[in-house]
């Protein structure tokens, strides 16, 4: 309740960080009371199931020792991971009765779709990296294991596929999935996703109520979308703090060896001279305030269409190598893929060495 109460002065960016990794904002009422989750995880999830559809535990939250002799095929395991509060951006109550661990509840957080882990124990579990998308994650299969969803609503969500959600479909009725973007690297970042409907705040509290099903308020007058919170708003006060935080985090920067830096170095040349790409791509985050007509780069109009902006943003370049697919319906599978969409989109003139020495340049920044 304290931290309910708190104000937006008195959280800072360290709260940020509690914030994006373990709160909820009260959306267990969506994923407990609507969606029944409590109910399919004790039954269905063992952690075997759980890290096959990209769920990811965090390795300092385990008591040392355990994975040898837990069960990965039992569900009563992944009980056991919520109870330990390892699960990365999902969030359990599990109540001890009569010796056994029952799941009352749970809900999500920021983390579970904008963190992953760096796999040093095994794959899907390991040291947290927040910020990374969780481009393993399948969640459209994680919500259509739910027994509250008709036949048809299951069909969409199962056909997301891994790293990609679709933060419309639940207030517009069409399919259209998107990648799931990167939390790092916007501080300089005016526009926090594809469609730059507003900045960082605006998408957090538009995710964490119409998406995440938090308690809170959203207004988008753009959209019709009118949300009022159901009660004392969990979400407002610490869109303050999430943000510091969210701005706090660096993108990663490429390992040691993984680009060429002579070629790197030239493309640098090509990317602000002949590829144009500087004219957009600037400052600190290789980014502008600049919002774009899909046609101008050649991008498909109808997610942006959804959108309350109807256009794109610039996207900020930073950590490019940690997350293809690129744009934002993952249609560029590689840098090289990215620089012939756009050869083509703005009838560029570049050899094939000057393709090369750009690619190697967006490698390394």
């Amino acid at each position: 309740m304290a931290a309910l109460l708190c104000s937006a002065a008195a959280l800072s960016a360290a709260d940020g960080k509690e914030v994006f990794r373990h709160d909820t904002f009260g959306d267990e009422r969506f994923w407990t009371d609507t969606l029944r989750m409590h109910e399919v995880i004790p039954k269905a999830v063992d952690p075997t199931t759980a890290l096959s559809v990209g769920l990811k535990v965090d390795a300092d939250a385990l008591p040392p020792g355990i994975l040898k002799t837990a069960d990965l095929k039992s569900p009563a395991t992944t009980v056991a991971l919520l109870k330990l509060n390892a699960v990365v951006g999902l969030k359990g109550t599990v109540v001890t009765k009569d010796g056994k661990d029952t799941l009352e509840k749970v809900g999500i957080t920021c983390a579970l779709c904008h963190s992953t882990v760096d796999d040093s124990v095994m794959p899907g579990i390991g040291k947290r990296l927040d910020g990374w998308p969780n481009r393993t994650l399948n969640p459209g299969a994680i919500i259509a294991l739910s027994p509250a969803l008709d036949d048809a609503k299951k069909k969409v969500y199962q056909s997301w596929g891994p790293g990609k959600y679709d933060p419309r479909f639940n207030q517009d009725g069409k399919n259209g999935p998107v990648v799931i973007p990167p939390a790092y690297g916007l501080a300089n970042s005016k526009h926090a996703t594809y469609t730059g409907d507003g900045d960082i705040s605006y998408w957090n509290n538009y995710v964490s109520v119409t998406q995440m099903g938090g308690q809170g308020a959203f207004k988008e007058p753009r959209l019709g979308i009118d949300v009022p919170s159901p009660g004392p708003d969990m979400v407002k006060s610490k869109l303050p703090a999430l943000k510091d935080y969210q701005h706090s985090i660096a993108a990663p920067k490429p390992p040691a060896g993984s680009f060429d830096a002579a070629s790197a170095k030239r493309g640098s040349v090509v990317f602000t001279g002949a590829a144009r790409c500087g004219s957009c791509h600037r400052g600190v985050a290789l980014t502008d305030d600049k919002m774009h007509d899909p046609q101008e780069t050649g991008m498909d109009a109808a997610y942006a269409m959804r959108s309350a902006s109807k256009k794109y943003r610039t996207t900020p370049l930073r950590g490019l190598w940690q997350h293809p697919p690129y744009f934002h319906d993952g249609s560029a599978a590689s840098l090289d893929a990215v620089v012939d969409h756009y050869v083509k989109a703005l009838k560029l003139s570049l050899s094939a060495e000057q393709r090369k020495d750009l690619v190697e340049y967006l490698k390394s920044i």
